[in-house]
């Protein structure tokens, strides 16, 4: 398998203070573990940012230098500011760079996704070859389709919008989910679910559920196995979550868990 999900950092409290009190399981460092994940049948991943600031990138940019095992790397960049083409210009000269993310789901203005000089600049990752990984709430799913349906350029939807599952109420983000059906350049990352549960209750059958729905929406060519390690730790173990993933998966045909676990990950990011 392709883990196309997973966080590496220094912990510094001052700057990561979306870590709260409550996380104190991945209040530390983290750097890239292969001899563990290749244990558990993954062979390598996809590095995604979790800072905003180009040092964030250019962080994660060493580490793939250093270790085989990540593959690919999700940056980060100001893509509002007006020289983004200059800055995209001089990314790309990493080879292992292979999109950006903006951290959507932090922004207070319902618009944003609709800024004239948000879209300029991820439309200028196209020209690049650079995907795009969209981070929304469920709140915002309504204007993350808009946002999808206005370029053509390839987005991966991280962790199925969380939907919220410890609340129980699927409803309204399934039916705005729904809509991702018809757009066949949006991918989606199973991924990240289980913290969107209880931390301490949640149970297979709710990750099956939603899952169930991400294969009904996407269908086996559009998803990606990941494990949005180490945030998981907050609520489960690799171990644990592999298993309830590959259960969720076990009636498709072996050509198709084949795509979601590892070569629609490999094709989305142009992975060597």
């Amino acid at each position: 398998m392709i883990d196309s999900h997973q966080h590496f950092w220094n912990y510094d409290p001052e700057r990561d203070t979306w870590i709260t009190a409550d996380m104190s399981a991945i209040q530390k460092d983290f750097y890239p573990d292969s001899a563990h994940f290749n244990s558990l049948g993954i062979k390598s991943c996809v590095a995604v940012q979790a800072s905003s600031s180009e040092e964030e990138t250019l962080f994660l940019l060493a580490l793939a230098e250093q270790s085989d095992f990540i593959q690919g790397v999700v940056g980060w960049v100001d893509l509002q500011q007006t020289n983004i083409e200059d800055r995209l210009a001089y990314f790309s000269q990493f080879e292992t760079l292979k999109g950006f993310r903006h951290i959507v789901q932090a922004e207070k203005d319902i618009h944003f996704l609709q800024r004239p000089e948000f879209q300029k600049g991820v439309k200028a990752l196209d020209a690049f070859d650079y995907t795009y990984d969209l981070l929304i709430l469920p709140h915002q799913l309504e204007a993350g389709i808009e946002f999808c349906r206005g370029l053509e350029q390839k987005i991966v939807l991280d962790h199925l919008a969380k939907p919220p599952i410890k609340s129980g109420d699927l409803k309204a983000w399934k039916q705005s989910f729904q809509s991702f059906k018809e757009l066949d350049h949006v991918y989606a990352k199973i991924s990240g679910l289980v913290t969107e549960a209880d931390w301490s209750t949640w149970t297979s059958e709710q990750m099956k559920e939603v899952i169930d729905i991400a294969l009904e929406v996407f269908g086996a060519d559009r998803l990606m196995f990941g494990t949005d390690y180490p945030v998981l730790k907050l609520a489960s173990d690799l171990t644990t979550w592999i298993k309830v993933y590959q259960d969720a998966l076990s009636e498709l045909s072996q050509n198709e868990q084949k795509k979601i676990n590892e070569l629609n990950c490999q094709h989305f990011y142009a992975l060597d």
